[in-house]
């Protein structure tokens, strides 16, 4: 069913220069190992580009980090030259997290 990813992943998310760094995880709870097996799987760059338009030409790396229960990603060059350089609404990417929490993708039911 589709939900917003939020629904139980949690984000934080800021600046490494010209790049956005967001960290993707599954606290504690229930169905806790399914649904980070689910992130694990859903999160690609692809998938990651599908909700960030704006990265749609950009280098994406995704980290998988398994006994954490998430994924690390890295939009290369998404804020230009920096915090200093860059014309974006959210030029320190902060509020990247709470974007990507805010989309709705496909959920299977039994994990919510």
């Amino acid at each position: 069913m589709k939900a917003p990813l939020g629904t139980f992943v949690h984000a934080r998310s800021g600046d490494k220069g010209g790049d956005a760094n967001v960290g993707l995880w599954v606290a504690q709870g229930p169905h806790r190992e399914s649904r980070v097996a689910w992130l694990l799987s859903l999160v690609t760059a692809s998938f990651v580009r599908s909700l960030v338009p704006e990265a749609a030409s950009l280098e994406v790396d995704v980290f998988a980090l398994p006994n954490l229960g998430g994924v690390n990603v890295v939009l290369h060059g998404l804020l230009g030259e920096g915090v200093a350089g860059s014309t974006r609404f959210d030029p320190q990417a902060k509020a990247l997290g709470e974007w990507l929490r805010s989309r709705h993708v496909e959920i299977p039911s039994e994990l919510l």
